[in-house]
């Protein structure tokens, strides 16, 4: 009998819609793998299956009554930065620790609408800050690949958890690449679309200009598929685009012949890992076979991208997380008085939050805004002038995911700046508002995955997705 956890989320739904298995199944499949697994790999932070075999009893009923909603009866995770009604969100963070929201995120009630099958929610970077998930303020999450090294973060459970074949698909969120780094350390694939794409209302924030729902699938189709079932217009967000949805798995067509691949000078770097170097190259000449055109471009601010990120993130960070305060929700540490109430809960916060927090405070304060805050605006504006500039001439840029594969855990818990370069290739992105997607390229010479960055411009989600789909088809 086949292993119901060795279909990819497509293969499911298409078995599911033949009637050769039932949600109920796969569901009591996944819940297996989960126990079996999950002690070692601690992808999930909360396991819901009571409520996982409710919704895949009814996932089995509306489909007997003629329903064929896109994701019906298929089980997926939630990153616990999103906010499910009924079920403890709690950020990573022990601040929200008990904090069970009253309502679900617009991204959940889509998964909802679609019939997806909700197994829990994922480990994560306390409030995503973080790209190895280390940070979450309850355990660290483990690669699939090798127990000793980090997943990625800061979605790094949704990325093992897709990986581990715990879930057929996942949602993260990705700041400055907590879905598309994971994705490659843990080799699935990762969307970071368009800002604005997916409604963020009941997502947790942590720097909103920057912010992104995105997803995780086994194979691009999958990710593709998830993507269908969530974006959407929202009128609770007032950043979330009214924009026409098309068809993401209609347009994966494989056919990419013609199309201009941009390949910036800037993404080779001193210090790349030379396997990761080898294995991107490789793959855009796998690109070139298939028919795309293969141009050299620049993107002459990337330099200014890292500190204008760690500017700006830290500083939006700061006021959002001003909120947090014992008062409104999660635990409240007694105090002396109401000041010291305040000062007590927030020493829950962990290390790399007040971190950053500190950062951004200072460079919001009287007498630096513009110095600082001010001034990495104007940059910002450079690299996201970059980006239309090189779109003016391509249709999809490739770089590396990340510089590196998965690193040992503990590896640069002395050295911030070592984590936050491990987002140097994708926080671009983040900044200038494109869409981008990390896809499986390789192993290196320790088995360990890498992964190809396609960056698309606004709204090309379904470009870079084709331009994976041709890769990824090639590549079997």
């Amino acid at each position: 009998m086949t292993d119901l956890t060795t279909l990819t989320l497509t293969q499911l739904r298409d078995a599911l819609r033949r009637g050769e298995t039932s949600s109920v199944a796969a569901t009591e499949a996944m819940l297996a793998r989960i126990v079996a697994v999950d002690n070692d790999i601690k992808g999930y932070l909360t396991i819901t299956d009571e409520l996982a075999l409710a919704q895949a009893e009814q996932a089995d009923a509306r489909r007997a009554c003629g329903d064929d909603s896109p994701l019906l009866g298929i089980p997926i995770a939630v990153k616990d930065i999103i906010c499910t009604q009924g079920v403890e969100t709690t950020a990573g963070s022990k601040i929200l620790e008990g904090f069970v929201p009253p309502y679900d995120a617009f991204v959940v009630r889509k998964l909802k609408a679609a019939g997806a099958v909700i197994l829990g929610k994922t480990n994560t970077d306390e409030f995503a800050m973080g790209s190895s998930t280390e940070n979450s303020a309850y355990f660290t999450t483990h690669n699939p690949h090798d127990l000793a090294r980090v997943p990625g973060g800061s979605s790094g459970g949704s990325a093992a958890a897709v990986a581990a074949r715990m879930a057929y698909g996942a949602l993260g969120t990705d700041t400055g690449g907590s879905v598309r780094q994971p994705a490659s350390f843990c080799g699935v694939v990762g969307l970071r679309p368009t800002y604005g794409r997916i409604s963020r209302w009941g997502v947790v924030a942590f720097a909103s200009t920057l912010d992104q729902v995105g997803t995780f699938g086994r194979t691009v189709a999958d990710c593709a598929a998830m993507f269908q079932a969530t974006a959407g217009y929202d009128p609770q967000d007032s950043t979330s685009l009214d924009v026409a949805v098309p068809d993401f798995e209609a347009a994966l067509t494989g056919d990419i012949h013609g199309l201009k691949v941009g390949v910036p000078r800037e993404y080779f770097i001193e210090g790349i890992d030379p396997d990761v170097e080898t294995a991107v190259r490789a793959a855009i000449a796998r690109l070139a076979d298939l028919g795309a055109q293969i141009i050299d471009i620049s993107l002459p601010h990337t330099e200014y991208a890292l500190p204008v990120y760690y500017l700006i993130a830290p500083a939006e960070a700061s006021a959002n997380l001003a909120r947090y305060d014992g008062i409104r929700f999660g635990p409240r540490v007694a105090g002396t008085d109401m000041i010291d109430s305040v000062k007590k809960t927030r020493a829950l916060f962990g290390p790399e939050v007040k971190r950053r927090i500190m950062l951004g405070t200072y460079a919001l304060s009287a007498g630096y805004y513009e110095a600082y805050y001010g001034r990495a605006l104007k940059a910002r504006t450079l690299i996201k002038q970059d980006f239309l500039n090189a779109f003016a001439n391509v249709d999809v840029i490739a770089t590396p995911t990340s510089p590196t594969t998965a690193f040992n855990i503990g590896a640069t818990g002395d050295d911030p700046l070592q984590m936050y370069l491990q987002d140097i290739f994708t926080l671009p992105v983040n900044l200038s508002a494109s869409c981008g997607l990390s896809v499986p390229c390789g192993v290196d010479s320790h088995g360990l995955p890498i992964g190809l960055q396609l960056i698309g411009n606004t709204l090309q989600e379904a470009t870079i997705l084709n331009v994976a789909f041709a890769y990824e088809q090639s590549s079997q």
